[in-house]
């Protein structure tokens, strides 16, 4: 039920939607629609205060182990991702996982009444309440369809634009072939154990090819298992994360952690207040063994393991070595940290080396923007290739 406020609903969305232009610049019709559309009403259950938060997901369904099963996504994060997508007046739009409604409404604000919306979902519990908040104000329009986002809708195709609100490993050949040519599809992709928005368009020779890209989160979509988890401690305080076309083998990594440590540091220093996720897109590019490791408290505490951001970093693996993204408290008066890696095994130092070696890349132009190719699973593109099921993608700084 929703808590009686003393700040009406119409200036918390108005100060919620500062915060979001002043953080970074937003369309103007991108902007026009986070003003206009009442995401309070989409998420009837949850304070107001809440619901303009500029930086919380609203769940609003979770598993029976506590994960976020659906959520309204944090309020920058949409409005970042509307921006990637473009949206012209008169599209067709098709939208994978439903959430709340409130997307879908922007993106028939953004359509107007020439377009076209339809938003999919496999879960009928959130498909119905979306259809419900959408009925109660005034976007009966838009098609709300339960079945399998990954076979996308293909009544309605081609559509000018997709949109992925929930988080896949692959990208289905149905988006694929449901995408007009020259049409624009945001995925928010997992690959390495990071994942990032990604606006690519449809070239005439069938590619996908980014024009842009941006670091976020998201809800896994069910029914892609492409990602492989273990511990490599004997505890099960240390694990790693890795894509299914990588040849990593936990057995011969458990305990590694274990044996003695080369740790490299690079000359690069990063603010407390800056971020260095860059660095990990970049390893993507040149690093067949990237991947995520995570570190529980125990783990930190006792030395054994001691990567820069505990619960998500990235590493490189190798046979029965590694060596992750460290850092440690620079010189000076000011909070500022020097970044570098700490390796493991026979090769720990090498991957050391060769992790500081993409802390240099990245320090050189920390705001380069990989292109990132999507090719059809027959095709063989040159470059370091990312096999998934049903694409093939080739990430460049060149």
């Amino acid at each position: 039920m929703t808590t009686a406020i003393s700040t009406p609903p119409e200036v918390l969305r108005a100060r919620m939607v500062d915060l979001i232009t002043q953080a970074r610049p937003t369309l103007p019709r991108v902007e026009d629609a986070l003003r206009t559309v009442e995401r309070h009403r989409y998420v009837p259950d949850s304070p107001v205060e809440e619901a303009y938060n500029v930086d919380l997901a609203v769940i609003t369904k979770r598993a029976s182990d506590g994960a976020a099963l659906s959520c309204a996504s944090v309020p920058s994060l949409v409005a970042s991702m509307l921006d990637q997508l473009a949206v012209n007046p008169g599209d067709r739009i098709l939208e994978i996982g439903a959430g709340t409604g409130y997307n879908a409404a922007l993106l028939a604000y953004l359509t107007g009444p020439t377009g076209q919306v339809t938003t999919i979902d496999i879960d009928e519990e959130v498909t119905a309440g979306a259809r419900r908040h959408l009925d109660a104000t005034g976007y009966q329009h838009v098609r709300v369809i339960t079945r399998d986002g990954a076979l996308g809708d293909e009544a309605c195709a081609p559509y000018d634009r997709i949109i992925v609100t929930v988080g896949p490993w692959d990208i289905p050949a149905a988006w694929w072939d449901q995408l007009a040519p020259g049409g624009r599809m945001v995925v928010p992709l997992r690959w390495r154990g990071q994942t990032r928005s990604i606006a690519f368009v449809k070239e005439e020779n069938g590619l996908l090819r980014s024009e842009s890209v941006e670091l976020c989160g998201f809800v896994p979509m069910v029914g892609q298992a492409g990602e492989h988890s273990s511990p490599i401690d004997p505890d099960g305080h240390v694990s790693l994360y890795w894509d299914a076309d990588q040849p990593i083998n936990p057995d011969a990594l458990r305990g590694v952690c274990g044996e003695a440590k080369t740790s490299t540091w690079s000359d690069t220093v990063v603010r407390g207040d800056e971020s260095f996720d860059g660095i990990w897109l970049r390893l993507t590019a040149a690093e067949p063994g990237t991947c995520r490791i995570t570190a529980h408290s125990d783990a930190v505490k006792a030395g054994l393991c001691t990567p820069a951001i505990p619960v998500r970093s990235p590493a490189i693996v190798e046979g029965s070595s590694l060596a992750y993204l460290a850092l440690r408290r620079a010189g000076g008066t000011d909070p500022r940290w020097q970044l570098g890696a700490i390796g493991h095994g026979a090769d720990g130092a090498a991957l050391a080396g060769r992790l500081c070696a993409q802390i240099h890349e990245w320090n050189r132009d920390r705001a380069a923007q990989p292109t990132i190719t999507a090719y059809r699973p027959f095709e063989e593109p040159d470059g370091h290739v990312v096999v998934k099921d049903s694409v093939r993608l080739v990430v460049s700084y060149r």
